[in-house]
């Protein structure tokens, strides 16, 4: 035989082999917002590293507006505690319903700046409430950033609580109908993937979220005309994987997967950041109304939501939220 003609045979063998010893693997991560978020963009991140930290062997397809749950961003949680789907990137107050000490991160006025969220994040807090989730079947990686919560809306500017009065306000979980009420709203709690419609119709006037990562990359400011900074929650996110999916995987892997996700969290916070003090200014230049409290305003609120704060912290468990005022302590 030609060897010319031994060419298309050892070329045939080489694939096969190649196929034989190649276990390349593509897992599914599901996320609540759209494609234009810091989130969108923490997930790229996570997926990127991953890949190039395994020469391809790993892969990670991102899915955003909570599409592999049907749209039902909280669903999304109890699907990666069954094993469901793989991956998820979700914020603390999106998994209360799975895991309802999850929203101690967000009592109203807990945390007034980075240095306080960051101790109580990355500190003994957060280590504890990754043991919590772990008994809900998902292993928390790495938290990153949603950010503090603003309130934006289309009736006029917020200044008291008083402002509040029978505004209908979308909001995302339990805790947060609770705050509202109390401050003489009308809260209805709505997915996400329905909320920019629900403000265009007017079946809501008001939503709260953070500038940086949802109002701005979500073009809120197109339905609605005034802000409100008031810092009054904060939320982070997290990375978690399957419980079930981890335990199947080598220690050579979950140290790879760790990694990949301290990187992305990481570089999620710093841009979710960044594009917050930048956000401010974006939505002046799409013409909104910024009121920024002072800090005897600030008060009033603070005020009036301390009930709430009170009775879910009794929820949440008293010890616990008592590991979240200590790291606050230590940065006042």
């Amino acid at each position: 035989m030609h060897p010319k003609q031994l060419l298309p045979i050892v070329f045939s063998i080489t694939s096969l082999a190649f196929a034989a010893t190649s276990h390349a693997e593509t897992y599914r991560l599901t996320h609540n917002t759209s494609n234009n978020t810091t989130w969108q963009q923490g997930a790229d991140k996570f997926s990127e590293i991953l890949n190039e930290k395994t020469d391809g062997e790993v892969n990670v397809k991102v899915f955003p507006n909570a599409v592999l749950a049907g749209g039902d961003q909280m669903k999304q949680s109890e699907m990666v505690g069954r094993g469901d789907i793989d991956f998820v990137i979700t914020s603390a107050i999106n998994v209360t319903p799975l895991i309802p000490e999850m929203a101690a991160f967000s009592l109203p006025y807990l945390f007034s700046s980075y240095d306080q969220v960051d101790a109580a994040v990355q500190g003994e807090a957060g280590n504890k409430m990754k043991e919590i989730a772990e008994k809900k079947g998902i292993k928390i990686l790495a938290w990153g950033e949603n950010g503090f919560r603003e309130l934006s809306n289309s009736v006029h500017p917020v200044e008291t609580p008083e402002d509040l009065n029978g505004m209908k306000v979308r909001v995302a979980a339990p805790m947060y109908i609770d705050v509202f009420n109390a401050l003489g709203a009308n809260p209805q709690q709505i997915q996400w993937t329905e909320t920019f419609s629900a403000l265009q119709q007017g079946v809501v006037d008001a939503q709260e979220n953070p500038v940086g990562s949802i109002i701005v990359p979500q073009r809120i400011y197109e339905v609605q005309d005034y802000l409100t900074e008031w810092h009054y929650s904060y939320d982070p996110i997290f990375v978690g994987v399957s419980e079930q999916l981890w335990e199947s995987w080598s220690e050579d892997t979950r140290t790879t997967v760790q990694e990949a996700a301290d990187q992305a969290m990481q570089y999620q916070v710093d841009i979710s950041r960044e594009k917050t003090k930048s956000g401010i200014q974006t939505l002046k230049e799409h013409g909104m109304q910024i009121t920024t409290l002072s800090e005897e305003q600030l008060q009033a609120f603070r005020d009036a939501t301390q009930p709430v704060y009170e009775s879910w912290a009794k929820k949440v468990g008293q010890d616990l939220v008592q590991t979240f005022e200590d790291a606050v302590k230590q940065e006042q």
